[in-house]
């Protein structure tokens, strides 16, 4: 069967994302998605081996556009300024795709070199940004860890309405990395 004329991989994964981020990521399959392209899902083989590559893929496209996203964020920022608006940038992806957003953390039956590679490039920024903290690197691999339940706990807690008071997120946000990066100083003193 040939491929179909403007279907390209590019198409197939952001057809793929927008399905996600309307219906959930356990909701993207084959059939839906050849559905939503208006193709029979053969068709899809042209472009991905199977559901396991195309959740692959919406993962590398989603840490992609993470990445993206909080570099262009940090631009001229340095150290608080810099986190927060990381943190802003990390809630806002979230917020904004939440379908991509939670492929970027589901777990593969198996390694894909470019997945690893493209969640070490987030590490990476995220370690670029607090290395003004001169934290020792098994510290900083924790402060890692806590920064992303943090802002992992917020786009949850968001994505499920969550925040019922009448209090503004982002300030709630805002308070929060403040104490985290409060935390970090009276830990480097220890």
């Amino acid at each position: 069967m040939s491929p179909r004329i403007g279907l390209n991989k590019d198409a197939v994964l952001e057809a793929a994302a927008s399905l996600a981020d309307e219906e959930g990521i356990h909701e993207v399959t084959l059939a839906s998605l050849s559905k939503r392209l208006n193709v029979k899902s053969p068709s899809l083989y042209n472009h991905i081996k199977g559901l396991n590559d195309l959740r692959k893929e919406l993962a590398l496209y989603g840490l992609t556009i993470l990445y993206e996203n909080m570099a262009s964020a940090i631009q001229g920022a340095e150290e608080d300024q810099a986190v927060s608006r990381m943190a802003h940038a990390y809630v806002a992806f979230a917020k904004n795709r939440p379908g991509l957003y939670e492929a970027t953390f589901i777990a593969m039956p198996d390694k894909d070199e470019r997945l690893e590679e493209a969640r070490e490039r987030v590490l990476d920024l995220v370690l670029s940004v607090l290395k003004d903290y001169h934290l020792d690197d098994d510290s900083a691999i924790h402060a890692v860890r806590g920064l992303r339940s943090i802002l992992h706990g917020f786009a949850a807690l968001r994505q499920h309405d969550a925040f019922g008071l009448p209090y503004d997120v982002e300030e709630s946000l805002d308070l929060t990395i403040r104490v985290f990066l409060k935390g970090i100083a009276v830990y480097q003193t220890e």
